[in-house]
Order: C-alpha cells, then sequence, then structure tokens
C-alpha cells in the first residue's frame, strides 16, 4: 500500500471521531510530521504516515523525540491496524 492511500485512509477514519486531521506544514522546518489532529476539547496530536515497513528518516526521528519531550504525541503510522487504533483511543478520551 501506498503512502497516500494509508494517509487517505487515516484522514477518513479520523474525522469520523469529529477530529480533524490536517496537512501539517512548516515552512523553514524540515522534518516535522505529516499531519496535526485537532481533537474537540482542545487537544492536539501529530501523525507521520509511513508506507507499510517504511522507517523514519534522523531529522524525522529527532522531531518526534522533541516533539514528545514538549508533552506531544505523536504517532507513526504505517498500517490499517494503527488507524484503527488511534481512532478507538481518541473516541474512548472523548466519551
Amino acid at each position: 500500500m501506498l503512502e497516500k492511500h494509508l494517509e487517505a485512509k487515516f484522514c477518513k477514519r479520523i474525522a469520523r471521531t469529529g477530529s480533524l486531521p490536517l496537512k501539517f506544514v512548516s515552512p523553514g522546518q524540515a522534518g516535522v510530521p505529516d499531519r496535526i489532529i485537532l481533537i474537540p476539547g482542545g487537544k492536539i496530536r501529530f501523525a507521520e504516515l509511513k508506507k507499510p515497513g517504511g522507517k523514519l528518516r534522523p531529522l524525522q526521528m529527532y522531531t518526534v523525540k522533541r516533539f514528545r519531550k514538549l508533552g506531544f504525541t505523536v504517532h507513526v503510522v504505517d498500517s490499517t491496524e494503527k488507524i484503527e487504533y488511534i481512532a478507538r483511543e481518541i473516541e474512548e478520551e472523548l466519551s
């Protein structure tokens, strides 16, 4: 499965939770996650999408660690199972 197909599934499923899975672009800052997830109630998570078996580049690994150190949740998503896990986690948090 291509990354763009996984990303389309991710966006569709996360949107069903009532959250906004927005494309995250930060000019001048390479290595940021692909998506910023805005969750009802003012919560934010990030997601880096990879094709199945895909690996983070060194700059992406650094950025993920940096975001996590600041207290943010960053998901690395490379399967439909992970998409479903994240969606259920958000739904439980909202209930």
